[in-house]
């Protein structure tokens, strides 16, 4: 059994489950995250549909089972989620669980969807906060660098978010990329204190690219986040959204393993969370969950692992099936 974690809220948590439950330090900071984290863009319409009170039994259950670490972001689905979040965290004890969200990336029309600036960032957190019904997260990221002018976030976001952390309205500073050599640049440029990294589908089954830039991470203390291992979709048996910017020989390579495991009877959200799961050096894996089903399967597979049937079949799509293809990235 592990010692509680400073999250460890008596009468509220599930105490057997807390204990069973893996932390981690989470880098240079004081908070001890959970090793399955919890993604919250399928609060919103990006993925489908949504349920709230789904959304509200998932967070409950998943924050009394021990998962301590909530990730959003006001993009998702354009506030949406922020909202939807807000509500399912009622009834929760604050001290109980780690909340992060973004700033920079926000709207759906391109042509308003990325603000960098000072004063946007400013208005963001406000924004945000009064969604979540809290007064401070313990995470503020720059959403999305591969998509901003790196001057004004050198010179403009990252020092409002340390305004904001001077404040009291965030505890943590982080970036966030799909282009893992951007947060290594970040990090070397930054006069900003960075406390996190996250990167997603990047240490997956579909791609490693992640793995090489994990030393460096670390010589920094920096904490890793290893985001979406189902890469948006296309590693869970229903597929990606119509938004999933892949190529077609990815998403046909996705198809090929998803068909794969169904014809064998597996689920292969499964197999992708036991890969990430298997990794070296992130601190957390942070995995969208909207519903108690796919709490509970994800739950079971990083407490039991796999069956010996689905090993071979994880075997098979791991060596015959994902090494297909020479690119695994859409950068």
């Amino acid at each position: 059994m592990c010692a509680l974690p400073e999250t460890y809220v008596p009468g509220f948590h599930d105490k057997n489950e807390v204990q069973k439950m893996k932390y981690i330090k989470f880098g240079d900071t004081d908070m001890n995250i959970s090793q399955l984290s919890l993604g919250t863009a399928g609060f919103c319409y990006f993925f489908g549909g949504y349920d709230l009170e789904k959304c509200k039994a998932t967070v409950h259950e998943a924050v009394k089972r021990g998962i301590n670490f909530i990730d959003t972001a006001p993009f998702y689905g354009h506030g949406v989620s922020e909202e939807v979040l807000g509500k399912c965290l009622e009834g929760i004890p604050r001290k109980a669980y780690y909340l992060a969200t973004k700033v920079g990336r926000y709207e759906k029309d391109p042509k308003f969807m990325f603000d960098y600036s000072g004063k946007k960032t400013r208005e963001s957190i406000e924004v945000s906060l009064k969604r979540l019904g809290v007064d401070y997260v313990d995470l503020l990221q720059v959403h999305s660098l591969e998509h901003a002018n790196p001057d004004v976030v050198l010179n403009e976001t990252l020092p409002v978010l340390e305004e904001l952390r001077k404040q009291g309205k965030t505890r943590y500073v982080g970036v966030t990329s799909y282009p893992v050599s951007l947060l290594q640049d970040y990090l070397k440029k930054s006069t900003v204190k960075i406390d996190s990294v996250l990167s997603f589908t990047r240490l997956s089954l579909l791609n490693q690219t992640l793995r090489e830039y994990i030393p460096f991470f670390q010589s920094k203390n920096v904490a890793i986040i290893n985001a979406a291992p189902h890469c948006v979709g296309m590693l869970s048996s229903s597929g990606p959204p119509e938004w999933q910017r892949a190529s077609q020989d990815i998403k046909d390579l996705c198809a090929e393993a998803r068909e794969y495991c169904k014809k064998n009877d597996v689920e292969i959200g499964r197999l992708a969370l036991y890969y990430a799961l298997a990794q070296e050096g992130p601190h957390t894996i942070l995995v969208g969950m909207n519903n108690t089903d796919i709490l509970n399967i994800n739950m079971d597979v990083m407490y039991n692992g796999l069956t010996d049937k689905e090993k071979k079949v994880y075997e098979h799509v791991k060596n015959n099936i994902m090494t297909k293809l020479s690119k695994t990235d859409w950068e």
